[in-house]
Formats: C-alpha cells, sequence, structure tokens
C-alpha cells in the first residue's frame, strides 16, 4: 500500500528549492565592481575620442582661418607701401630727368656765357690796346658820302651786336643762376624720393618673410578659404544687381569708353601678382593697368595714384567696360572694369590676374 503521509503528519506537495548560489569571495567582488566601472568609462573614452580624433584637421582649419585673417591685414599693408613705392618710383624717375634737364641746360648757358664773354673781354682789350675807337674820327675819315653812310650803318651795327651781346650775358647769368636752383630742388626731390623707395621697399622685404612664415605649412587650406571667398563673392554678384552708387557724380564723360583693352587684359589671366613688376610675366595692380593700356597707345604712370589723374573721371553709375577703377582709402589699388560690376585686375602676393566683382572700398573711376 502506497505511503500517504510522511512521518510528520500528513505530506503536502513537495516543491523544488534550487541552493543558493555561493557567495562570492573577496577576489570576485572586485573583478565585477572594477566591470561595472569599466564599462560606462569605456563608452564614455569613446565617445570623446571621436572628436580627438578629428581634432588635427579642425585645428589646422582653425588656424587657417586666423592666418587669412592676418595675411589679409599684412596684405592690404603690403598694398600701399607697394602703392608709396611705385608713386616714389614715379616722383624719383621725374626728378632724374629734371635733373638731367637742368644740367644740361646749364651746360648750355655757361657756354654761351663763355662765348660772349670772350667777345667782349677781345674787344675791351683791344680798345684798352688802341685807344678808344671815337665815332667822330670815323666819320670825318671818310672821302665820300657813301663811305660816311657806310661807316654810320657799321658804327651803329657795332653798338647794337656790343649792347645785344651785353644783355645776352645778362640774361644768361640770371637763367643760368635759376637753372642752378631748379637742379638743387630737383636733386634734394629725387633724394626724398628716393629715400621713399628704399624705406618701402626694405619694409616690403620684411612684409613679405613675415608672410611666408606665416603661411608655411597652410598653404592648401589658406587657398582653399580664399577660393570659397572668391566663389561666394561671385555667387552675390550674380544674385545682386550691381551697385550703381558710390563715390561722387562726376557725371558722363564725353569721350567714349576704350572697351578693346577688356580683350587685351584678358590675354593675362592667371599670371602671378609680383610688387613692382610692370609684365608681361607678371604685374602688380598699377602695372597691369600700365601695360593693358600701353598696347592701345595710352601711357599710364606706375601709379594707381597717379593714374585716377590720367583721364576724364567717371562716376560708379557710369561706368563702361575699359574704364579705370579705384580703391582704398588713400588709394592703393587700381583694375580695369569689364561690366556687370565686375573687373579684372592683378590683385595681391600669392593671387593671378582674375576677374572679380567690384570691391567694398570703392573710391573712383576714370577714362583714359
Amino acid at each position: 500500500m502506497p505511503r500517504t503521509g510522511c512521518r510528520f503528519g500528513p505530506c503536502a506537495t513537495l516543491t523544488r528549492f534550487d541552493p543558493p548560489p555561493p557567495t562570492p569571495n573577496r577576489e570576485e567582488r572586485t573583478i565585477r565592481v572594477s566591470a561595472f566601472i569599466a564599462a560606462p568609462l569605456a563608452v564614455a573614452l569613446l565617445l570623446f575620442a571621436s572628436p580627438a580624433a578629428a581634432t588635427p584637421v579642425a585645428d589646422k582649419r582653425a588656424e587657417a582661418v586666423r592666418v587669412k585673417k592676418q595675411l589679409d591685414a599684412l596684405d592690404s599693408r603690403m598694398e600701399i607701401a607697394v602703392e608709396d613705392y611705385d608713386e616714389a618710383r614715379v616722383g624719383y624717375l621725374e626728378a632724374t630727368r629734371k635733373v638731367a634737364e637742368n644740367k644740361s641746360t646749364l651746360r648750355r648757358l655757361n657756354g654761351r656765357i663763355g662765348v660772349l664773354q670772350s667777345s667782349l673781354d677781345a674787344r675791351a682789350q683791344s680798345m684798352y690796346r688802341n685807344g678808344p675807337l671815337g665815332t667822330v674820327d670815323v666819320l670825318f675819315g671818310t672821302t665820300t658820302f657813301e663811305d660816311f653812310t657806310q661807316t654810320w650803318d657799321l658804327l651803329t651795327r657795332w653798338n647794337e651786336e656790343e649792347s645785344a651781346a651785353l644783355a645776352e650775358l645778362r640774361a644768361s647769368r640770371k637763367e643760368s643762376l635759376r637753372v642752378e636752383s631748379d637742379l638743387e630742388a630737383s636733386q634734394s626731390q629725387a633724394r626724398g624720393h628716393l629715400k621713399v623707395v628704399t624705406d618701402r621697399k626694405r619694409t616690403i622685404t620684411v612684409d613679405l618673410a613675415k608672410r611666408a612664415a606665416m603661411l608655411a605649412g597652410l598653404e592648401s587650406e589658406i587657398a582653399a578659404l580664399r577660393a570659397q571667398e572668391r566663389a561666394r563673392a561671385m555667387a552675390a554678384a550674380r544674385r545682386t544687381r550691381p551697385s550703381r552708387s558710390g563715390g561722387w557724380d562726376w557725371g558722363s564723360p564725353s569721350k567714349s569708353p576704350r572697351s578693346g583693352v577688356v580683350t587685351i587684359a584678358r590675354r593675362y589671366l592667371g599670371r602671378p601678382y609680383h610688387w613692382a613688376a610692370t609684365g608681361p610675366g607678371s604685374f602688380d595692380c598699377s602695372g597691369f593697368t600700365m601695360f593693358v593700356y600701353a598696347q592701345v597707345g595710352v601711357r599710364l604712370p606706375h601709379s594707381s595714384r597717379a593714374q585716377l589723374s590720367a583721364g576724364a573721371r567717371v562716376s560708379r553709375a557710369n561706368l563702361q567696360a575699359g574704364d579705370l577703377v579705384f580703391f582704398g582709402r588713400p588709394i592703393h589699388h587700381v583694375g580695369i572694369y569689364v561690366g556687370g560690376g565686375m573687373f579684372i585686375h592683378s590683385p595681391r602676393t600669392g593671387d593671378v590676374v582674375s576677374v572679380d566683382p567690384l570691391l567694398r572700398d570703392f573710391s573712383g573711376a576714370c577714362r583714359p
């Protein structure tokens, strides 16, 4: 007979109890705590590790942006220095031309003074040796009326020539003193211009070295930033109607624009900028406009400030292709208007001849 009870009373349904897990020892507890802490720490490290991996690229771009601002400021300062150099060089060449001209005039005057002085000295010596020749004695020495009239004419001519020689000698000496004064002034101007040329050349050389040091290792990043900047400016120029305001209202000049120079200028797109260069391999800004206009028979000075006076002034509202456009206060940049709010120019160190929207610091225009 089966058992229906148990030793201690009626048997209930038996329930299975698994034995409790063994209590971990100290070493196991340490491992589990370490794992609990390490897991989120590893996640955090992964999260922070991603930006760290991109930091060199991001840092280099940030450095390029910072350096570009410094380069832009340096380039603006260099543009002014180059313009000062070009202007002073034009002044120096003009002053040295005047020096040479005055020296030549002085040599000619001194030569003429010598001739006149010798002639008058010879006349004085003759009078000293032979005694003064009296007019009455000479006239009474004639035997016929015809001799008398001829002798009278001769004496009159001698007196007139002598008087004229004396007057010319006085005038030549006075002119010589004036030319000597002009020569001294021209030489002083030449020395002043040469000093500016030398100082600006030194400044430009130092700035170019600084520029190269700043740019080292960031050439491609800076080039990319400049390309993006130019692309944005071009896109903005296409989206908006070119501004026709700015600068003085000079009206519209009667002279026809020289639009043909635009075609000539475009032949030199991509030629590098180099300060004080006048082409054809490289140009600075005024050297470029001077070179292009020379090909249509127009002679311009190698200075943007001086070029502003080389033609009739033009209001911005009346700009036509071929007009010269100027920028900066004081003026330190020039280019050739091509139409549609754009101009062609040789921009700055490290850049090339290009077509760009008119710059914000537009300061005037002229039509050579």
